[in-house]
C-alpha cells in the first residue's frame, strides 16, 4: 500500500510539472520569472530602440523569463500599465518613467503585493524603500559635461537655441539644469528654450522659427540626436553653416552611430553618451548573480568632440547601425 501511494504521489507531481512548470536552474519556483516592463516606445529615439531591444534580449524565455511590456510617452498611460502588471501578478516591475512624479501610489501597491521594483534609465521622485535599485545614467552629469565642453570653446558670446526633450523626464531635467545655470549667471544668452518632446520634425520647426525671426544664434543644444538632426535640417535649408569651422555649434545626446558619423565628418561638434544597456545588470540582481548595497547604480558615460572622435570610438560606443 505504501509503495502504491508513493508511486501515485510521483505521478501527481509529474502531471503538475507538465501544466505549471517546475523550477529549473536560474528560474523561479513554479516556472518562468514574470517581468513587467514599463518603458518609452522604441520610436522615441535610436537610444530607446536600442534600450527596448536590450530588454527583450535579456528578459527572454530562453533566459527563464516571461516578459510583458507596455510603451508610452505619457505618464498616466504608464501608470495604468504598471497597475495592470501588478493586477496580473508579475514578480518584478521595471520602470523607465515618462515623468519623475506621480509614482508613489502605484509603487506602494507593488510593494504591498510583494512585487519588487527596479528603475532603469531614469530616476523618479519616490521614497527609496519603494524600489530595489535604480540602474540609470547620471543625467545631471551628462548636462554638466556638455556645458563644460561648450564653455571650453571660449566663444566671444553664446547665443543658444535650447531644444528640450519631454518635459519632466529625468533626461530633460538633467540635461537642462547645467544650461539653465549658465543662463541665470548671464554667461550664455537664451535665444529660445522650447521642448520638441524628442521629435525631429518639431525641432526643425523651432529652429526655422528662430531663423525666420532674424535673431542671432551660434549654438544649438539639442537634448537628443534626433532633435539635433531636425535642427541641422533647418540650418541646411537656410544655407547656414554648422559644425567644425561652421557658424553654428551643434550638440546632441545619445551617441547613435549615425550621429557620431556626423561628428566625424565635422558636421556636428559634440555628442553626449547615454548608455541604454541596463537589462543585464537588473537580471543579475534578480537572479542573485550580482549584489549591491547601493540604491543607485550609475552607468559610466562620456562626451565626444568632433575634433578628437575616432572611428574606433564610433565602433565601440555608437548605438544602432
Amino acid at each position: 500500500m505504501k509503495k502504491y501511494l508513493s508511486l501515485l504521489l510521483v505521478g501527481v507531481l509529474a502531471v503538475a510539472c507538465m501544466f505549471t512548470g517546475c523550477a529549473g536552474g536560474g528560474g523561479k519556483k513554479g516556472g518562468a520569472i514574470k517581468v513587467g516592463v514599463v518603458n518609452n516606445p522604441p520610436s522615441e529615439s535610436g537610444y530607446r530602440e536600442a534600450n527596448v531591444k536590450d530588454m527583450e534580449a535579456v528578459f527572454s524565455a530562453e533566459n527563464g523569463y516571461e516578459l510583458k511590456t507596455a510603451y508610452s510617452l505619457k505618464n498616466d498611460e504608464q501608470l495604468q500599465a504598471a497597475q495592470g502588471f501588478i493586477t496580473e501578478g508579475v514578480d518584478y516591475l521595471l520602470i523607465s518613467a515618462a515623468e519623475t512624479t506621480g509614482w508613489d501610489e502605484v509603487l506602494k501597491k507593488a510593494k504591498e503585493a510583494g512585487i519588487k521594483v527596479y528603475l532603469f534609465d531614469r530616476m523618479i521622485d519616490v521614497d527609496t524603500s519603494l524600489y530595489e535599485a535604480a540602474v540609470v545614467s547620471d543625467m545631471a552629469k551628462e548636462g554638466d559635461t556638455a556645458v563644460q565642453w561648450l564653455l571650453s570653446q571660449n566663444l566671444p558670446e553664446y547665443n543658444v537655441i535650447h531644444i528640450q526633450g519631454a518635459m519632466g523626464s529625468d533626461a530633460q531635467i538633467g540635461r537642462t539644469g547645467a544650461l539653465d545655470a549658465q543662463f541665470a549667471a548671464g554667461t550664455m544668452n537664451k535665444v529660445v528654450q522650447q521642448t520638441a518632446t524628442w521629435d525631429e520634425a518639431e525641432a526643425k520647426k523651432i529652429v526655422e522659427t528662430v531663423i525666420n525671426s532674424g535673431e542671432s544664434f551660434n549654438v544649438i543644444y539639442a537634448e537628443n540626436d534626433g532633435m539635433a538632426k531636425g535642427a541641422v535640417a533647418a540650418l541646411d535649408e537656410a544655407g547656414i553653416t554648422h559644425g567644425v569651422d561652421g557658424d553654428v555649434i551643434v550638440m546632441g545626446f545619445d551617441c547613435n552611430k549615425w550621429a557620431l558619423r556626423e561628428l566625424l565628418a565635422g558636421n556636428w561638434n559634440y555628442d553626449g553618451q547615454c548608455s541604454p544597456f541596463q537589462a543585464q545588470i537588473i537580471s543579475d540582481l534578480i537572479k542573485g548573480n550580482k549584489t549591491t548595497s547601493e540604491k543607485k547604480i550609475i552607468n559610466e558615460e562620456k562626451g565626444f568632440d568632433a575634433k578628437t572622435l575616432t572611428q574606433s570610438d564610433i565602433d565601440t560606443y555608437g548605438l544602432g547601425e
